[in-house]
């Protein structure tokens, strides 16, 4: 087991999942970091996490702002040095009722926020972290990396591609001192998820889930997969003939409200 981390940035840290482990990480005495685009959300989540005795320094930020991003971080770092960055934040678009394909400027402006936006949060604190050869990362993937949602499909490859990201970073930085942790956590209740119309089975709180990904990531789990049940299924999934998957995916079939994009899910 891992030493509880004293000093935690979040990013998309202002709802669902971010806002769960910002608290359950306050409540173990952590110092946070936290980031997020929504002023008064971002706010409220930090004044909660002061009330549970955490230092919680609120960071407006856009992760797809990469000078900025790097700035705040390597101040954070300076002044309290990081031993966990989670780089949660991310966005959800796929087929709204109706359409044929997913819009093309929602599909590029979600790649920029869950591909890029996790480089640019990871990239300034793995030089402090392997200077003191010690730290962790965690990048939030999902699931559908895993058995790909023909509803979402640029959310799906973007999740693909941030699983691929965290496996090989850990495998570079590992002998270096410092841990990276790939999430990939299924449907979890969040305003994310409430855009999505269809079954969503095994569906968790954030709660739930934090507690989940608390856990692996106190263990070094390399991909922290959960819940089993549908893990099984998305990988047994890749054994399957192409004829077969796409028939036993029919259940899984969605739609994505029209909306704005939402926070973070899985």
């Amino acid at each position: 087991m891992i030493a509880a981390p004293k000093t935690v940035v979040i990013t998309g840290a202002s709802s669902g999942i971010g806002q769960a482990l910002a608290l359950r990480y306050a409540r173990a005495g952590a110092a946070l970091g936290l980031i997020g685009r929504d002023r008064e959300r971002l706010e409220r989540v930090a004044e909660r996490c002061r009330a549970l005795g955490s230092s919680a320094r609120p960071g407006f930020v856009d992760v797809r702002d990469r000078p900025a991003l790097a700035a705040w971080l390597q101040e954070f770092d300076r002044a309290a040095p990081v031993d966990l960055l989670i780089a949660n934040a991310g966005i959800v678009t796929g087929v709204a009722r109706g359409r044929q394909i997913e819009d093309a400027e929602a599909a590029d402006r979600l790649m920029e926020i869950n591909v890029l936006g996790v480089l640019n949060a990871v990239q300034p604190m793995l030089p402090p972290m392997l200077a003191r050869r010690r730290g962790q990362i965690a990048v939030m993937s999902s699931i559908s990396a895993l058995a790909p949602l023909p509803d979402a499909p640029s959310y799906s490859a973007s999740k693909a591609a941030i699983l691929s990201y965290g496996v090989a970073l850990r495998d570079r930085v590992h002998d270096a001192g410092v841990r990276v942790n790939v999430v990939c956590p299924g449907y979890v209740d969040t305003p994310m998820t409430a855009r999505f119309r269809g079954w969503l089975p095994f569906e968790m709180t954030a709660e739930a889930a934090a507690a989940r990904i608390v856990k692996g990531l106190a263990r070094d789990r390399a991909v922290i997969a959960f819940p089993w049940p549908l893990v099984l299924l998305a990988r047994g999934s890749r054994l399957l003939p192409d004829w077969l998957r796409r028939y036993g995916m029919k259940p899984f079939r969605i739609h994505v409200a029209e909306g704005h994009e939402g926070d973070r899910r899985a």
